[in-house]
């Protein structure tokens, strides 16, 4: 991972939130969870990128409602959550570091000014300040995992939009799992998630995971041999307070039953 050069001029000031959330950090538990777009934070020193706040509160901004749910989730499992502050318009969470689109142009329908003509020293700068340290907390917690004698199983929580303004139509799926190669725990989710009758639910839909430009599953689970399930909910049934509490009690409910079916034994 790419660090900030001895003496270099940072971009984040002591009045920038910091990039990295823990909840529940000294937990202990079977599960890890990851919110790589859970709020739409920019450094002072890119003002807003030269946005309307309105549009860093869309959902290209961050994913809408999830940071709310993945924190009483983690509260429910007793489980460690590790969540991104800073707006995906600024640095993408997941994406590999070389990836052309880790730093968008644009984003549906909107273009980003703050983005364009960007020099290879502030990209990387925005890697190393904002991305780097993300990653570096997520793996140093499995680096001392990794002799456990039960691996941890990663939770990726993520949120979407109902409908894209570009070429959109409306998503009918109220949740979905995103995967790869390694399905393990996302079937046995799957086994669960089919139980529930109000469901419509995506099998990569509205998005799979992207091996060869996606960073968290790949390379934090996929890569390491470590069980995963990647969760994505629709916005509108979580942008309030109640849909929050809705989902994580019931998502709490799903997990559990889903580690029964994947290990044999009760949670």
């Amino acid at each position: 991972m790419p660090l900030q050069a001895p003496g270099a001029i940072t971009l984040l000031s002591a009045r920038d939130p910091v990039p990295v959330g823990v909840r529940n950090g000294a937990a202990v538990s079977h599960f890890l969870m990851i919110c790589d777009h859970a709020s739409n934070a920019v450094p002072a020193a890119l003002g807003r990128l030269s946005l309307p706040q309105t549009e860093l509160d869309r959902h290209i901004g961050y994913d809408i409602g999830i940071l709310g749910v993945s924190e009483r989730l983690s509260d429910l499992l007793r489980a460690p959550l590790i969540f991104q502050r800073y707006s995906r318009l600024v640095v993408e969470s997941n994406r590999r570091f070389t990836a052309p689109d880790s730093i968008a142009l644009t984003s549906d329908g909107t273009m980003i000014p703050g983005n364009a003509a960007l020099g290879g020293d502030a990209r990387r700068q925005r890697i190393a300040e904002i991305v780097v340290p993300y990653h570096r907390e997520i793996s140093g917690r499995l680096d001392k995992l990794a002799n456990a004698p039960t691996p941890p199983i990663l939770i990726s929580m993520h949120s979407f939009t109902p409908m894209l303004r570009v070429h959109g139509s409306p998503r009918p799926w109220q949740i979905g799992l995103c995967y790869g190669d390694d399905r393990r725990f996302t079937d046995a989710v799957f086994c669960c998630l089919d139980r529930e009758t109000d469901l419509t639910v995506g099998r990569n839909e509205p998005y799979g995971v992207g091996m060869a430009k996606d960073y968290s599953i790949p390379v934090h689970a996929e890569e390491r041999g470590i069980a995963y399930v990647e969760i994505e909910i629709r916005q509108d049934l979580i942008a309030e307070t109640d849909g929050q509490t809705a989902w994580a009690k019931r998502l709490s409910r799903i997990l559990r039953d889903a580690f029964a079916v994947y290990t044999g034994a009760p949670l």
